[in-house]
């Protein structure tokens, strides 16, 4: 994933939504989406709003749209999937379980970082404990009552008070409970508690030809 202002909201355009991938720009006036509406980037953008897409472009876009959400890679996407699919039952969506209950992803949904790209930055960093001790690895699957918190010298990051602050106007996911630096897997999302913009029985069938 760049770090450009520009490419990250061409991706928002692209995929035709708001990707929350710049923090708190996403909800402010200067998103490119509530400026210039769902329109894809490029000369032709409004041209191909109108092109009949096929099946396959249909699952191919939806992977490409939770791959951008989360920041991930397509190897990493697909092993992800590969660990859903154990439960055939509802590999759709166990696939978008694995995805919230990353490190990075709980960082972000706690509020301690403005989006999943700073989240991962936070713990790429050394600034998440995972019950009292350090993790570095944003893919860190977190368990049901694992207790996540800032480091000292994280909790004193402008970014991270400045996104505290914000984050209280926001309501936190069911699933997690936090207090000040400090949260907690209360217990693994649901599906209706995920995003309901998502169509994962596409992606299911995308790695399913």
């Amino acid at each position: 994933m760049t770090g450009q202002i520009d490419a990250k909201c061409r991706l928002c355009r692209r995929e035709g939504r708001k990707l929350f991938l710049k923090g708190s720009r996403c909800f402010s006036a200067k998103c490119p989406i509530e400026r210039k509406g769902a329109i894809p980037p490029g000369q032709h953008g409004f041209k191909s709003m109108r092109r009949k897409v096929s099946v396959f472009g249909q699952q191919l876009r939806e992977k490409q749209k939770v791959k951008r959400i989360y920041g991930i890679r397509e190897a990493q996407f697909r092993k992800i999937f590969n660990l859903a699919a154990r439960d055939p039952s509802a590999t759709g969506a166990k696939l978008l379980q694995l995805l919230e209950t990353r490190l990075d992803n709980v960082v972000y949904r706690l509020g301690f970082a403005a989006s999943r790209s700073a989240a991962r930055q936070l713990v790429r960093h050394g600034h998440i404990l995972v019950n009292g001790k350090k993790v570095s690895i944003p893919s860190f699957q977190v368990k049901v009552k694992d207790k996540i918190s800032l480091s000292p010298a994280g909790a004193k990051i402008k970014d991270v008070e400045a996104n505290l602050a914000e984050s209280q106007k926001r309501d936190l996911p069911t699933w997690l409970k936090r207090q000040k630096t400090k949260g907690q897997v209360v217990r693994l999302p649901q599906r209706q508690e995920l995003d309901s913009d998502i169509n994962e029985q596409l992606i299911v069938e995308f790695y399913s030809r």
